[in-house]
C-alpha cells in the first residue's frame, strides 16, 4: 500500500477556518434565496431588486460557489484528493457571479462601486488560495 505523507498541522487550521469562512458564504445564500426579511433589511430598494433578479443561471454558480468551497473545505478536513475539484469548481461559480454582476449587469453601481468590487475580489482571492493550497497538498501525498 502506498503511505500518506504525514499531515502537516495547517491543513487543519485552513480546513477549518476555510470551513467556517465558507459557511459564511452559505448564510448569505441561504438567507438571501430564501428573502429572509431580517437579513435583508439593511439592502436597500435597489440592491433588493439587484439581488431577487439574478438570472436562474447565476443563482446557481452562486450555489455552485459557496457549496464547492463547503464540500471542498470539508473534504480537505478529510485529506480527500477531491477537495481540489471542489475548490476548482467554486472558483469557476465565482467567476461565472462576478462576471454577470459586474461586467454583465449594473453590480458596480447598485452594490456600492469599488468597495463592493473590492470585496468580491477578496473572496476570489481567497477562493483561489484554497485552491492553490489544496493542489499542494494533493502534490505532497497529504490529500488522498
Amino acid at each position: 500500500t502506498v503511505q500518506s505523507a504525514k499531515v502537516p498541522w495547517h491543513v487543519w487550521v485552513v480546513g477549518a477556518v476555510s470551513l467556517l469562512w465558507n459557511l459564511v458564504g452559505v448564510m448569505d445564500f441561504v438567507m438571501t434565496q430564501t428573502k429572509n426579511k431580517a437579513y435583508m433589511s439593511s439592502f436597500t430598494p435597489a440592491q433588493l431588486d439587484f439581488y431577487y433578479g439574478f438570472p436562474i443561471w447565476v443563482v446557481a454558480a452562486w450555489g455552485i460557489a459557496v457549496w464547492g468551497g463547503v464540500l471542498g473545505s470539508l473534504l480537505l478536513l478529510l485529506r480527500k484528493r477531491q477537495a481540489v475539484h471542489l475548490f476548482l469548481l467554486s472558483a469557476i461559480g465565482m467567476v461565472l457571479t462576478d462576471v454577470r454582476n459586474f461586467a454583465l449587469a449594473n453590480g458596480f453601481k447598485v452594490m456600492g462601486g469599488a468597495a463592493a468590487l473590492m470585496f468580491s475580489a477578496v473572496i476570489f482571492v481567497i477562493g483561489v488560495l484554497l485552491l492553490v493550497y489544496a493542489r499542494s497538498m494533493c502534490k505532497r501525498g497529504v490529500l488522498s
